[in-house]
C-alpha cells in the first residue's frame, strides 16, 4: 500500500516496491569493470539502451561498440531484442544509469595495428565506398583507411573505381584519431622519384670519373711546364 485515502476509501498499490530497490547495490552487483549479458531496448543516434535486469538501464555509446568499425547508427552493429555482451564503464547511481561498453571486452588493436600499418609500408586494399572527399578502402584485419581523389589516380591517368582491389601505402597513421589515410599514387609516384634520384646519382658519379683523369692531366701537364 502507497497511499491511502480512508475519506474517499481509495488506496493506491505498488507492486515494483515489494522488490528491492537493484540500485542500493549497483555498485556492488555491477562494479566498474564487470562484464554481463544485457538486452537490446532501443537505439538513438549516439547509442544503444540495453537492459542488464528489470530496473537496470544501461547506455552503450556507438563510439564503444567497436574498435575498428566506422559505424554511422547502431542498427549497423545489433537490433532490438538482441542480446550483447558488456562490461560496465561508469556508475551513475544519483541518476541512475550505467555507461557501458561492448568494444572494451577486447584488447585495442590499435595497439597492433601501429606496428603493422607503419608509415610508407603498403597493403593490398579494396574500395568499399566512394565519397565527395575521396574512398573508404577496406585494408587487411579488417580496418579501414581513406584516400583523398588525388590519391586515386592510376599509374595510366585513370581513377580508381568502386570495389577494385589495388595496393595502397600508408601515408599516414594516428592511433589515438583511428585514422590511416592511404595511397594508391604514391608507389608508382615514389618510385618514379627513387629511379631519377637513382639516375641523378649513377650521373654524377659518372661524370666524377671522367674528371678525375682530367685532373690528373691538368697536375701533370703543370708540373712538366714548371720543369
Amino acid at each position: 500500500i502507497l497511499t491511502l485515502d480512508r475519506e474517499e476509501r481509495k488506496m493506491s498499490l505498488g507492486i515494483k516496491q515489494l522488490k528491492a530497490d537493484p540500485w542500493e547495490t549497483i555498485e556492488e552487483k555491477y562494479p566498474v569493470g564487470s562484464k554481463h549479458v544485457a538486452k537490446v531496448r532501443n537505439f538513438t543516434n549516439f547509442g544503444v539502451f540495453v537492459e542488464i535486469e528489470e530496473g537496470v538501464d544501461g547506455l552503450i555509446h556507438i563510439s564503444d561498440l567497436s574498435w575498428t568499425k566506422k559505424i554511422k547508427h547502431p542498427s549497423e552493429f545489433t537490433q532490438i531484442g538482441a542480446d550483447i555482451d558488456v562490461v560496465v564503464l561508469e556508475i551513475d547511481k544519483e541518476n541512475r544509469r550505467l555507461s557501458l561498453g561492448h568494444k572494451q571486452l577486447e584488447d585495442n588493436p590499435w595497439d597492433v595495428f601501429e606496428t603493422v600499418f607503419t608509415v610508407g609500408s603498403v597493403h593490398e586494399g579494396t574500395i568499399i565506398e566512394m565519397l565527395d572527399k575521396g574512398a573508404v578502402v577496406a585494408l587487411p584485419y579488417g580496418v579501414e583507411g581513406f584516400a583523398t581523389p588525388k590519391h586515386l589516380v592510376k599509374e595510366d591517368g585513370s581513377q580508381a573505381q568502386l570495389d577494385e582491389k589495388l595496393p595502397f601505402k600508408v601515408i599516414e597513421f594516428n592511433k589515438d584519431a583511428k585514422r590511416i589515410i592511404v595511397s594508391h599514387s604514391r608507389i608508382f609516384e615514389d618510385a618514379a622519384k627513387a629511379e631519377e634520384k637513382a639516375e641523378k646519382k649513377a650521373s654524377k658519379k659518372a661524370s666524377k670519373k671522367e674528371e678525375t683523369p682530367m685532373i690528373q692531366n691538368q697536375a701533370a701537364s703543370t708540373t712538366l711546364g714548371d720543369i
